[in-house]
């Protein structure tokens, strides 16, 4: 039997005045969605402002003023040093040159493929998907050097050649894998359709298959072009001719010949190349997402 001190305490402690109210959760729940938020912007943001605030800075001042301390004046010398001394013009060009005809033979390539793997009836396509996936378990490092060999027995060295094919060759097994996986999602009855229609497997590919899988396309071919585009050892590796750098391998030309580095033209170098990619994100985002959202729908 409950006493009336117990009842009367077990009253007490349901009390609605002791519990948050709905809106009050809400309010709160709110408030620490925006400090994440905030938070995680001021992580974000805090470098790049830091990077873009140093490209203006003087070697005195890197050497003599505070790591803290805002340049003196916005002047636009370590921008025109960087292109000009720099090369960071040719580098990017360089760099285009590579990444452009690099990733389209990714996506064509890679789709292909896993239209073919997918999509396709014959023999083996189970075992070619497998040693597709099994290169993404290889390190690119361990290749570097027998592709060297090869590479300079096919005269090739101190071109682009061997960039681009080794850039085509890393990006081909997470390219075949990820496609394989949005082209499973899609229903097979579509290309069934498709045939009975009259389409061809090339028709098939193009009209039907690629518009499907759309945004994928470009969430995938962003993630190849940020590794082509950022990558440092391959360009390193195959080019020992400077006018052949790309911007990764270009931004080693602020170092001198007793290893100081002239900081001020190596941010404005490196503040082109982050910002750069980052408007090209953000022009791209909208599709990017849309790809996301799919293969989180679909996957």
């Amino acid at each position: 039997m409950m006493t009336t001190a117990s009842i009367t305490a077990a009253r007490r402690d349901n009390s609605p005045a002791l519990r948050l109210p709905g809106a009050g959760r809400r309010i709160w729940r709110r408030v620490w969605v925006a400090f994440t938020i905030a938070l995680l912007l001021v992580v974000e943001l805090y470098p790049m402002f830091w990077l873009f605030m140093s490209s203006f800075k003087t070697t005195t001042e890197f050497t003599q003023s505070s790591s803290w301390a805002l340049p003196e004046q916005f002047t636009l010398d370590n921008y025109v040093r960087a292109w000009t001394e720099g090369q960071i013009g040719a580098n990017l060009l360089n760099s285009v040159i590579v990444t452009v005809p690099s990733l389209a033979a990714v996506l064509l390539i890679g789709v292909g493929a896993a239209f073919a793997v997918e999509v396709m009836v014959w023999k083996g396509r189970n075992i070619t998907l497998l040693l597709f996936v099994s290169g993404i378990m290889i390190p690119g490092q361990m290749i570097l050097v027998p592709l060297f060999i090869a590479y300079f027995k096919l005269n090739l060295t101190d071109t682009y050649w061997p960039m681009i094919i080794t850039y085509i060759a890393l990006g081909l097994p997470l390219t075949v894998f990820m496609m394989a996986a949005y082209f499973r999602a899609v229903p097979r009855e579509v290309f069934e359709a498709a045939t009975i229609d009259g389409a061809g497997m090339i028709r098939s590919f193009f009209v039907i298959g690629i518009p499907l899988v759309k945004n994928a396309l470009f969430t995938i071919g962003l993630v190849q072009f940020l590794a082509i585009w950022n990558d440092l050892l391959v360009s390193l590796t195959f080019t020992t001719d400077a006018d052949l750098r790309t911007i990764q391998a270009g931004l080693l030309n602020f170092s001198g010949q007793y290893g100081v580095v002239d900081y001020g033209p190596l941010f404005a170098g490196i503040s082109i190349n982050v910002f750069t990619l980052l408007i090209l994100f953000l022009l791209l985002n909208r599709q990017i997402m849309q790809g996301l959202a799919s293969g989180a729908l679909k996957g």
